[in-house]
């Protein structure tokens, strides 16, 4: 008996926070509010184990995270062209995120998950196009 009400708690506290899992949509434009080639929205805060849906909104665009640019530990991903995606992030820290064929267009954004208060250090160095640069730089405004 008590090893049934054990696993049913168990259970119950699986479950109660599965229930607490965001899921975060974020529309690949053309063109959006910000200009061309657009992430919507463009910084999204999330709590670990939270889900980020990415609808392709307009055709010939992808979502990926960016090389270099994912926390330690993290696994990155990468969906392909005119693909909707869904990815849960289980791991804290900044990842940054482009479409392929538009990253020297500025067509990224930063996903913060959980408790971030700054990006590390090196998190903007490396070979990153100048577009793309200002708008995480802007993203980053967020933390």
């Amino acid at each position: 008996m008590f090893r049934t009400l054990a696993t049913g708690l168990a259970l119950a506290a699986l479950m109660g926070s599965a229930a607490l899992a965001e899921t975060h949509e974020v529309q690949m434009l053309n063109k959006g509010e910000n200009g061309r080639m657009v992430f919507e929205p463009a910084f999204v805060a999330a709590a670990p184990g939270d889900t980020i849906k990415f609808v392709a909104a307009s055709k010939g665009h992808n979502a990926e995270t960016v090389k270099g640019m994912i926390p330690d530990g993290a696994e990155g991903f990468a969906g392909k062209i005119n693909e909707e995606i869904e990815v849960t992030l289980e791991t804290e820290g900044l990842y940054a995120v482009m479409c392929k064929p538009h990253y020297a267009m500025g067509m990224v954004m930063t996903i913060a998950v959980g408790d971030v208060e700054t990006a590390p250090d090196g998190f903007l160095e490396g070979r990153v196009p100048k577009k793309a640069k200002e708008r995480l730089e802007e993203q980053l405004s967020n933390l």
